[in-house]
């Protein structure tokens, strides 16, 4: 199964693609999209959209996994992830992929075995069940691999719902 786990946003969208077969995970690629606060709002959206249409097409991914947005105080920003995360859904639908989502809680219960667990413990559980020599970077990278993990190692009944 190759997943693209994504961790939302306008100003910076972390992606990350693992592959897993017979329980052993391997990353494939990560990175980050990444648009400034003076451009239009559409063309920040274009530039995740046309991002994720271009990692689906040429990584043909199972599934694409999204982490759900935290809601904090600022209503502004909360909007902002909201915009980017429909592009990405367009993105799946468009391509005809399925696309999960799965809460901060989830992620980092399937990574480190703790719902509460550190953004420094997710990265470095990330690195180490990847098998990789150092933490990913961006840390929006190591974050939506961690959501890849977290749909990869996911339950089949529980990718249904999710």
């Amino acid at each position: 199964m190759k997943v693209v786990g994504i961790d939302p946003g306008t100003a910076a969208c972390g992606y990350g693609i693992v592959y897993e077969s017979d329980g052993r995970l391997r990353a494939l690629d990560h990175g980050l999209w990444s648009t400034k606060a003076s451009e239009r709002p559409a063309l920040r959206l274009r530039t995740i959209f046309d991002g994720l249409a271009e990692l689906i097409e040429e990584h043909r991914p199972d599934a694409v996994a999204l982490e759900e947005s935290f809601v904090g105080a600022d209503a502004r920003i909360a909007l902002s992830v909201g915009q980017a995360r429909g592009a990405i859904l367009v993105a799946c639908a468009r391509a005809g992929v399925d696309c999960s989502e799965y809460s901060p809680t989830r992620v980092k219960q399937a990574v480190c075995g703790y719902g509460r667990a550190e953004k420094v413990q997710v990265q470095a559980m990330v690195a180490r069940i990847l098998g990789l020599r150092a933490v990913p970077t961006p840390n929006h990278a190591a974050d939506a691999l961690a959501v890849a993990i977290c749909h990869a190692l996911a339950p089949p009944l529980l990718r249904v719902t999710a």
